[in-house]
């Protein structure tokens, strides 16, 4: 799936397609970028794994779009279909959502969101889910147009 849109603060054209193979030092960058963004790292063997996890047919694996404009990668989406007791259909987990810093604030993440939900709706995943940090205050102020916050606590596993 391509969708073609326009920024809101300059009109530059944004291209929302999957992730290629030729995809993988952009996407790295991006990614290593998010994982700043949450004070954290991954090792080599992680990004390469997720990379080939992306890339995978399989349909019960991930799945990867970017954004990219002027034919550079700005932005990426990270999602995955499941199954859910509660539901016949699968429903989907958007696990990473990330615009590079200067394209903030011009639809990228909205139109990153939106291509996951495009997604979901061929999948007929009607379900589409994700978490963020309690004070990623400009992530929330678009998640609050685009979803609606519910009452879940997560919890994990102690290290």
């Amino acid at each position: 799936m391509v969708a073609t849109m326009k920024g809101q603060k300059d009109m530059t054209q944004t291209i929302i397609r999957p992730l290629r193979e030729t995809d993988k030092p952009a996407w790295a960058a991006l990614c290593s970028d998010y994982l700043t963004f949450y004070k954290t790292s991954l090792s080599s063997d992680v990004y390469d794994m997720t990379f080939t996890r992306l890339l995978n047919d399989d349909p019960q694996d991930f799945n990867g779009f970017l954004a990219v404009q002027n034919d550079v990668p700005v932005g990426l989406v990270h999602f995955l279909f499941h199954r859910h007791c509660w539901r016949i259909e699968n429903v989907c987990y958007l696990q990473d959502l990330f615009a590079a810093p200067h394209v903030r604030g011009t639809g990228v993440g909205r139109q990153l969101i939106e291509a996951a939900y495009a997604a979901a709706d061929t999948q007929g995943a009607p379900n589409v889910y994700w978490l963020t940090q309690e004070d990623n205050h400009a992530g929330r102020q678009l998640y609050d147009r685009v979803g609606t916050l519910t009452n879940f606590i997560k919890y994990q596993r102690p290290a």
